[in-house]
């Protein structure tokens, strides 16, 4: 049939459009380089060809109450624009299972603005947690965490690398907030979430409780814990080479990083954050190798395997990308939205609609289009290969809303075209080959 043909035409440009998107952002966070093909180390996918099914996350638990929140303005009052003011917001809480028992200690309390996580603080021996916003700097970030001007877009509060304030008192402005809310993390658990987007510094500082759900047959996990048992000497070389990393100074993070694995060679996210800095420095076979020997020291720890996935999409190596983002998520369906957003442009390039359709309905679930709104175009076009030419004109729609300056404009406007003309019943304009 001539218009899916145009359509499947314009959906393979479009894939190379995503692709090279996604590559765009991840340099942001250290990524870069090019790709070999060796598979993971450790327990991995089923053989080529075997589709394993996406599995469907359960509902976000609800979002916490704040007590001492005015949730609906006055109706005489006129809502005015939160100033630009660095001023010291202290927030407090605690963290219980859904039992009521109170959560261990040292469980991370993360703000998590516009999809990036940050983290603020630990849980004490109780369960509580009590901070000023920002100024955590003991806990430190994880090397994936993106750059402090990604995290705050908009702001003019002067930063460090890891996104603490700089300026006089420390202070955060109530704009910083915009778009963020609180969590704790632990894996294995889902939290409930309590809303920051317009708190001020006058508010309760008292969030409320927040709640940890257990999740079901949860194996993959965020962090390793192959890092509880690294000597000091091991975590501090860690610690400064993730410093080093954030502040772009390349030799000197490979130099503590490689320091770490010499004095903790089970260090697994120490070789995952190697293996980011070689990325970066354009080494892309001693990154893959240091990716697989995490896997090898945790093959629980999951972030290697999505970096190994990246590397494979950058060398059109959509087979390995789908059975590896299938592996990740069926050891944990929740906490990883870039591997169902993986997942689905590999199914998309290997021309399996309904799974990329699939797989990109799961990444929006938990959210991914904040960081990658190329999402959804990737579910418009799945949707359109299906016929279900309504639906997908309403993704790609929102892709131009989410992404108005992205580098692919031109041909999803093209496709919002040919999607038109279908529904209205117009001829179709050929595009050149």
């Amino acid at each position: 049939m001539r218009s899916r043909w145009l359509l499947e035409k314009l959906a393979v440009l479009a894939a190379c459009g995503v692709l090279g998107l996604v590559l765009a952002q991840t340099e942001g966070g250290g990524s870069q380089g090019g790709a070999g093909g060796t598979p993971p180390a450790g327990p991995g996918p089923g053989a080529p060809g075997t589709t394993t099914p996406v599995p469907t996350p359960t509902p976000a638990p609800p979002t916490t109450p704040q007590p001492g929140r005015q949730t609906t303005p006055f109706p005489t009052e006129p809502q005015q624009p939160f100033p630009e003011i660095q001023r010291p917001i202290f927030l407090q809480g605690r963290v219980v299972f859904e039992d009521g028992t109170p959560a261990p200690p040292n469980v991370v309390i993360e703000r998590v603005c516009h999809g990036q996580p940050i983290p603020e603080a630990y849980t004490d021996s109780k369960g509580r947690f009590s901070f000023q916003v920002g100024q955590n700097r003991n806990v430190i970030p994880d090397a994936s965490i993106s750059s402090s001007v990604e995290r705050f877009p908009g702001s003019t509060t002067p930063r460090d690398p890891f996104g603490f304030p700089t300026g006089p008192g420390g202070g955060i402005s109530e704009r910083d907030l915009m778009g963020c809310e609180l969590r704790a993390s632990l894996p294995g658990y889902r939290s409930s979430t309590v809303e920051l987007t317009g708190r001020r510094m006058f508010d309760n500082p008292d969030v409320g409780t927040i709640v940890l759900y257990r999740l079901a047959n949860v194996q993959g996990l965020t962090i390793s814990f192959t890092s509880l048992k690294a000597p000091d000497k091991a975590k501090k070389a860690y610690q400064d080479g993730l410093k080093q990393f954030s502040n772009k100074k390349l030799a000197n993070a490979q130099k503590q990083l490689e320091k770490a694995v010499t004095l903790y060679p089970e260090y697994a996210e120490a070789w995952h954050a190697l293996g980011q800095v070689y990325e970066a420095q354009n080494q892309p076979d001693r990154a893959r190798e240091a990716y697989e020997k995490a896997i090898a020291c945790d093959p629980k720890f999951m972030r290697p395997y999505l970096q190994l996935a990246l590397m494979d999409a950058r060398a059109g190596n959509w087979e390995k990308v789908r059975e590896t983002t299938d592996y990740v998520l069926k050891m944990n369906p929740y906490d990883f939205p870039d591997a169902y957003f993986f997942n689905s442009v590999a199914h998309l390039n290997l021309r399996n609609p309904v799974e990329a359709e699939k797989a990109a309905r799961e990444a929006i679930k938990l959210k991914a289009e904040r960081r990658y709104p190329q999402v959804e175009h990737v579910l418009g076009l799945a949707l359109a290969l299906q016929n279900n030419f309504a639906e997908a004109k309403l993704h790609l729609e929102r892709y131009l809303q989410l992404a108005p300056n992205a580098g692919n404009i031109e041909i999803v406007k093209k496709q919002l075209e040919q999607i038109e003309s279908l529904l209205n019943g117009r001829p179709l304009t050929p595009t050149n080959p």
